[in-house]
């Protein structure tokens, strides 16, 4: 079977025919495809992003990309045995795999899951509070993220060709901007089967997802101030990269994710008897096995207690020999190959910088025995454990990275040390600190997270559930400083705000609230005869508002709220007590005004408030003393619509409720927002 020609997708059309670069199997060498010939036409492929892209991206809104993302990612769900053969040709195993695709599919679930719970419908994100700017309340502002009117360039590398794409996907379409994704070329058949499928599902709209394969051209230079690039890769050609003419003259905002020289430190407090030792011996030869140490956050300087070196360095030795290398289709492999031969070239070259300055604890394939057809074809790379007596003295071991399964221990004397020693590698990804100790791991998190993106502390109780050293989380921020690129991926939120726009909002709080679609105090509301919450949730207009009648709070009150909360806190029994107190006298409990509160605004019979299910927000501004008399205003100030149905198929969306309760004087006691789930209209 002769090896396709990968084909790039710009400007809504799959292109390439005539063969350029061979890529090969990893294991076999046999090539598996080539790159086209042809030169893309960046200039089109531009205009198609940011004109049908952009619309058809603004006309769903963020709900609706949250949907389509999880659509997505079901879809690949179903067709990832598809991704694993090619991944098989990457050099990966079948758990190496697992991590590159079925990691990219969850992270689409996860961006899925964040926009329905934490996005709201539209396509403009209030990131408040709405402040006064005046003295009379006629004058707020506040800030709004909107969807650039750009296009995301996504610059990926060659080991995680599924994970490197879906990682950068995900939040840039949910923030309603298109990309262009650009994999590293070695590997890129797989992320060309990746985007086939998604491409043909269909549920993308046209121009939100472009392929490159091959070089990017001129590309960088036709970008202008709407459009992002994020990279990851080296550290050298992000340097290369961000300096750009053309992206610094026009402020093209540039995130790079770059390699480092992370670190595991294993803790003084640790001894060979504890459990973390093995654990942490466990760590570091998972992280040299998995893609053959070819990651970003794989650990390249393991720091032990010159104590317990001779203990970690047999420990080590052990378990590495255990290892079997070879072609991932082969039953029983741990470890396949390096990605290429040009890889497997440069991972020897980094290697003969360290052995000139470091002696070798461990080398496999001394025998030259790999479990494979023909081991001389293809890339393969034994693991490799060196040592260096003195990192103090020796920089190249702070400076120099093997993009393979290569560590190099580097004892320590104190603690002092070993921080020191991570500082050493100018900034870093991600480091781990093995410790039992309380203080010592408090006292060393905030040290190295001055030079870290993350910090894994490991001890018995969270290896039972630890996703590992080498392993970003879409939760959690992926980046770190200095050499490592001083970007950031993931983490939530962020990184979906990182392809939004801030922009400060002022005006009146009518205007205001009508920009960030939501209720603002101060502005206008909507008051009619019909209780709020008889109304479906399409008939409830944003401003809607219903002004309680009064009631007054009696020492009958208090204590009977005591008896049925439990709650005799002195401030509402203790008379003597609370007169010496800056209140002065016995005051009601807030949660009893919270729930007194909910006794004037709530419409008893059934209707199409179906659940309270959570505050916000929630502040008690001043006491309710015995005597005072409070009144309830609840507005609805904000509306979700999930597109979700019940168990009935009965359609729902969550409605945010502002409350404001006052006494007597006029004076705001307590504040919060109630969320709600609201039934819709059930129309034939």
């Amino acid at each position: 079977m002769n090896a396709p020609v990968l084909q790039s997708h710009l400007a809504g059309q799959w292109f390439g025919h005539a063969s350029a670069e061979v890529l090969c199997d990893a294991s076999t060498g046999v090539a598996v495809a080539h790159t086209h010939a042809e030169r893309p036409d960046f200039a089109a492929a531009l205009r198609h992003g940011r004109s049908v892209g952009v619309r058809g991206l603004l006309a769903l809104d963020f709900q609706e990309r949250a949907q389509r993302l999880r659509a997505l990612a079901k879809l690949l769900t179903e067709h990832k045995e598809e991704l694993y053969r090619w991944s098989a040709c990457t050099g990966a195993t079948r758990s190496d795999g697992w991590i590159d695709i079925e990691g990219g599919i969850g992270t689409l679930f996860a961006y899925a899951a964040m926009g329905s719970n934490e996005l709201p419908s539209g396509n403009v994100l209030h990131e408040g509070p709405v402040v006064p700017l005046g003295k009379k309340g006629h004058f707020v502002g506040s800030h709004i993220l909107v969807p650039r009117e750009g296009v995301a360039l996504h610059i990926n590398a060659f080991n995680f060709p599924v994970w490197g794409l879906l990682e950068k996907f995900a939040p840039s379409f949910l923030a309603g901007m298109p990309c262009i994704a650009k994999p590293a070329t070695s590997t890129s058949y797989l992320t060309e089967a990746l985007v086939r499928l998604m491409l043909k599902w269909g549920g993308l709209p046209e121009g939100s997802l472009q392929l490159v394969i091959g070089s990017t051209g001129d590309l960088l230079d036709r970008l202008d101030g709407q459009d992002v690039v994020t990279f990851t890769g080296s550290a050298a050609t992000a340097a290369k990269l961000r300096a750009n003419p053309n992206l610094i003259a026009r402020g093209v905002p540039f995130n790079a994710e770059a390699d480092s020289l992370n670190s595991a430190i294993l803790a003084p407090d640790v001894g060979t008897e504890h459990a973390e030792f093995d654990l942490f011996a466990d760590e570091v030869v998972r992280e040299m096995r998995v893609k053959s140490g070819q990651k970003c956050t794989a650990i390249r300087r393991v720091l032990v207690p010159r104590k317990h070196l001779d203990a970690m360095q047999q420990l080590l030795r052990d378990k590495l020999a255990a290892l079997v290398v070879g072609d991932p289709r082969h039953e029983g492999v741990h470890m396949g190959p390096l990605a290429n031969k040009a890889q497997q070239a440069d991972v020897q070259a980094q290697l003969g910088k360290l052995r000139e300055v470091c002696s070798t604890v461990f080398e496999g394939g001394l025998n030259g025995q790999f479990l494979a057809d023909d081991a001389d074809t293809g890339a393969f790379a034994a693991p490799m454990l060196l040592l260096c007596e003195r990192p103090f003295e020796v920089s190249a071991v702070h400076e120099v990275e093997v993009f393979g399964p290569v560590s190099t221990l580097l004892p320590y004397d104190d603690l002092d040390e070993a921080l020191a020693l991570a500082a050493r590698g100018q900034g870093s990804l991600v480091a781990t600190l093995a410790t039992r100790d309380l203080a010592t791991a408090a006292y060393a998190v905030r040290r190295a997270a001055v030079h870290h993106g993350r910090v894994l502390v490991l001890d018995a109780e969270a290896a039972a559930e630890s996703t590992g050293h080498g392993s970003p989380l879409p939760q959690l921020k992926h980046g770190g400083p200095g050499r490592a690129g001083g970007g950031e991926e993931l983490g939530g939120m962020r990184a979906v705000v990182h392809y939004l726009q801030r922009a400060a909002v002022q005006g009146s709080p009518t205007m205001v609230a009508a920009v960030v679609g939501e209720y603002v105090r101060g502005a206008r509301r909507i008051e009619t005869e019909v209780h709020p919450f008889r109304r479906h949730f399409e008939d409830l207009q944003i401003g809607a508002s219903l002004l309680t009648h009064r009631r007054t709070v009696t020492e009958a009150d208090i204590v009977a709220f005591g008896g049925i909360s439990g709650d005799y806190f002195y401030m509402h029994f203790d008379a003597i007590a609370a007169a010496q107190s800056p209140f002065g006298q016995r005051i009601a409990h807030g949660y009893f005004v919270l729930s007194a509160a909910a006794g004037l605004f709530v419409s008893p019979a059934p209707g199409p408030v179906l659940a309270n299910y959570g505050l916000d927000t929630l502040r008690f501004v001043k006491p309710v003393r015995i005597g005072d008399t409070i009144q309830a205003r609840l507005t609805c100030k904000r509306k979700i619509d999930r597109h979700k149905t019940d168990a009935q198929g009965r359609g729902q969306g969550v409605v945010a409720w502002d409350v404001e309760v006052r006494n007597q004087d006029d004076e705001l006691v307590a504040s919060y927002d109630i969320l709600t789930l609201v039934a819709k209209l059930e129309r034939a």
